[in-house]
């Protein structure tokens, strides 16, 4: 599940972002099967200054809450709850399907993300915040 900076954008939003954010069941077995499926990207963890690469076990995957990823592709944020929406469940509860080059993807609704930007209260967060309302006034127009 898309969430995000890349959200926004697929809503409408102008601001690009560096980054994509997913929110999925950080489950070791799930964490397991994201490590298979990144493995050609060389994904390693971009937070701790030596950044190593990504090698979970079953073990240490039952460790992570969130996995703050660099790959060959660009930055990846896995997140096991979005802050103003909750965890995995409510975040797919909360969203919707569009349809991308590679197939269907779910992304956040505009009302959720909204809550997300909220949530996190940053300055940058602001003018997206804006960007969301006013295109969701364009769509209540229609």
């Amino acid at each position: 599940m898309v969430v995000g900076g890349f959200a926004a954008v697929a809503h409408g939003v102008t601001q690009l972002t560096q980054d994509i954010d997913i929110c999925c069941r950080m489950t070791p077995d799930n964490l397991m099967r994201l490590q298979d499926a990144l493995s050609d990207l060389h994904p390693v963890h971009r937070m701790p200054p030596e950044r190593p690469s990504l090698r979970l076990t079953l073990e240490t995957a039952a460790e992570f809450r969130n996995l703050y990823l660099e790959t060959d592709w660009g930055q990846l944020d896995c997140l096991g709850e979005i802050l103003g929406v909750g965890g995995y469940d409510a975040v797919l509860a909360q969203s919707v399907e569009i349809e991308l080059p590679g197939g269907p993807c779910r992304i956040l609704a505009i009302d959720a993300l909204v809550r997300a930007k909220q949530a996190m209260g940053r300055d940058k967060d602001r003018e997206t915040i804006l960007q969301l309302r006013a295109i969701q006034e364009r769509k209540r127009g229609c």
